[in-house]
């Protein structure tokens, strides 16, 4: 960042308007805020200076592009988490002055903090460090800077040895500061909002075992989460969308409407897909093969296990190993759970020769991958060591690119709007960790860029986001909530190809080496099955339903004619079912806690007019007297276009 104090210079502040505010050598961005005006100077809660955000009382010189931030701007919420992180670091020793403290970043839903305690934290807990918490706020204490030598910051946190060993990775140049605020003070960069009464609104959620520095080896912290927003009802807000959230936690649903489940005996992170769930995951997948063989797409098999020889080739071993299960040895040769499909798709390419003529060749596989995860990462569907990809990809000319990039853009559209998602694009660059030559990656990543601006696609980079051979687009699913999903991916890479020998013949009658597109829709089956349980609640669309129609008998001596409606249902393709059990009220009850699309009530009227007393999930008591075949349509008619919403398929 430009702006040394010790260089005596004037401090000229560029303003994001272009107009100049000169003051001299050693002022702050807080004196700025003054020299424009009282208000200004009281909202102001820090300032980004040549790109850095940075506390508002940062000595600066010399010439520097400053834009303040107040409450309203985004880039100041991070540091008022980051605060609020502080001081429920304050309150925890205040309360239990041995525990040991590890991180407290801000994280996009709020913040956390790592604590070393002999004892989990209990909510009772969490209520007391609130309380004090109230108090730091309510002392106002102010967020002193310093910066130190590497022996004083040893010294100064003698007694913390978490910090103490942070301390021991940072280089000899290392600008290393420490923050205070009242009694409390932490090794960290900040920055921080001026003083802890900016923290009026915010709350603590929970608490978790968190491994230290995330590695399972080390010891176990505890993690207290938290949020904290500038206006109380953004805050209402947040804690609002939470309690929703939990009501649609898939994990939950789940059980309850018997989708899946995990069992430790089979191990963690790997899925037992129910009656109920499979049928769900099969409309998905019978959907996306009708929608890909639409769109050229050729479908294969690939095994689970394979040589690791092509892992060596792939560069999965020197890349990605980490993120592999352990090798098996069968008669003397190694073998691995396959981590990714590509492999064994590329040796299906390699099988027989190609001509440009046959490019583009698109391959499509529901392949099922393993991948380790650690146990403390695992959750329900969504984070998982074994899933199923519906995963693609496209051997094409390099002239062929930007049309097969724009042809999966079409489908990604057209997939994600069946399932009523919108959603944002992410262009993801070249990692730290990535094969082939930077001229490739920037040739890879202006095609995608180019295209998706040609189309005029809005979208935000991911510097350093991309996989280990070749940029990528990442589509980002936006839930009934807000919340976002990593969606579908397309990839783009020039680097198997190449490790693999990949070749045509061209119209020259020369050999050329193929572009290779990779892509998902869905992502992982487990994944996006787990997303949309909580996108509709549990309350799915009538084509995805596992149960679309339950048919309930007032009594029983309407069994049979409701049965003959189930079986007249079942011929039209309809999931229904029959529940002749208890009270109808009870019967009622069940079918809305499993969230069925449609009850059909038959009583005497119904038998001997051939109809049936509708009922349609959300719209209570409410049910309307239907012709039987009239029914059976609407149903059919539902089913065969995919309708999100009852109400618009009436």
């Amino acid at each position: 960042m430009s702006g040394d104090p010790s260089s005596e210079a004037p401090l000229r502040a560029v303003l994001p308007d272009g107009s100049v505010r000169e003051l001299p050598p050693g002022s702050s961005a807080a004196d700025v805020a003054a020299s424009i005006g009282p208000g200004l100077a009281k909202a102001a809660v820090a300032a980004v200076v040549d790109g850095e955000t940075v506390d508002l009382g940062r000595p600066l010189s010399g010439e520097v592009q400053l834009r303040l931030l107040t409450a309203r701007d985004p880039d100041a919420l991070p540091v008022l988490r980051h605060s609020a992180a502080h001081v429920l670091a304050t309150a925890v020793r205040a309360i239990r002055p041995g525990a040991g403290i590890g991180f407290g970043p801000a994280i996009d839903e709020g913040f956390y903090y790592d604590f070393e305690v002999d004892e989990p934290f209990t909510p009772d807990d969490l209520a007391t460090f609130e309380a004090e918490m109230q108090k730091v706020i309510a002392e106002d204490q102010p967020f002193e800077r310093r910066r130190v030598t590497a022996d004083e910051a040893r010294e100064l946190f003698a007694d913390d040895p978490l910090k103490l060993e942070r301390l021991e990775e940072f280089d000899e140049d290392e600008v290393i500061t420490v923050y205070r605020n009242g009694p409390f003070l932490d090794l960290c960069r900040g920055p921080h909002v001026p003083s802890t009464g900016a923290l009026a609104h915010f709350k603590l959620l929970s608490a978790a075992g968190a491994y230290w520095r995330g590695d399972e080896r080390r010891q176990m912290l505890q993690r207290i989460y938290g949020t904290a927003f500038f206006k109380k009802p953004e805050l209402a807000a947040h804690l609002e969308r939470l309690e929703e959230a939990k009501k649609r936690d898939h994990r939950v649903l789940g059980k309850e409407l018997g989708l899946f489940s995990t069992d430790q005996r089979v191990g963690a992170g790997l899925i037992l897909w129910h009656p109920r769930g499979a049928l769900v995951r099969m409309e998905i997948e019978n959907y996306e093969r009708e929608l890909i063989l639409r769109h050229g797409y050729q479908l294969v098999y690939t095994p689970h296990v394979m040589s690791e020889r092509l892992f060596e080739i792939s560069g999965h071993l020197d890349n990605f190993a980490d993120g592999m299960f352990g090798a098996m040895e069968v008669e003397g040769a190694r073998f691995r759970p396959k981590p990714m499909n590509c492999p064994g798709h590329i040796a299906i390419y390699q099988s027989g020769q190609h001509s440009y003529r046959d490019l583009p060749i698109r391959m499509a596989e529901f392949g099922t991958v393993y991948r380790y995860e650690r146990s403390g990462v695992l959750h329900g569907m969504l984070r998982v060591r074994g899933f199923t990809q519906d995963d693609a990809h496209v051997f094409c000319t390099p002239e062929q690119v930007s049309g097969e990039i724009e042809r999966l853009l079409d489908l990604v559209d057209e997939m994600l709007g069946t399932f009523g998602y919108p959603y944002t694009v992410e262009l993801a660059t070249r990692p730290e960790k990535a094969l082939g030559s930077n001229e490739d990656w920037e040739r890879a990543i202006r095609v995608l860029s180019e295209t998706l601006d040609a189309r005029g696609v809005a979208y935000d980079v991911d510097e350093g986001g991309g996989a280990f051979y070749g940029p990528k687009l990442d589509f980002k699913l936006i839930d009934a909530i807000g919340r976002k999903w990593q969606g579908p991916t397309v990839q783009l890479d020039f680097n198997l190809p190449e490790r693999f020998g990949l070749e045509y013949v061209g119209e020259d009658n020369e050999r050329h080496r193929p572009v290779m597109l990779h892509r998902v829709l869905v992502g992982s089956m487990e994944r996006f099955v787990g997303g949309l349980i909580e996108h509709y609640a549990g309350a799915f669309p009538v084509w995805l339903a596992p149960e679309q129609v339950r048919v309930l008998p007032v009594s029983e001596q309407w069994i049979g004619s409701a049965q003959e409606l189930v079986d007249r249902l079942r011929e039209a393709g309809v999931r229904a079912e029959i529940d002749e059990r208890d009270t109808l009220s009870s019967r009622i009850r069940a079918a809305e806690i499993q969230k069925v699309p449609y009850m059909a009530v038959v009583g005497e009227r119904e038998a001997e007019g051939g109809t049936a007393a509708v009922r349609r999930r959300g719209q209570g008591r409410k049910q309307e007297v239907m012709d039987r075949q009239a029914f059976i349509d609407l149903v059919g008619r539902q089913v065969a276009t995919r309708a999100l919403s009852l109400a618009e398929e009436e």
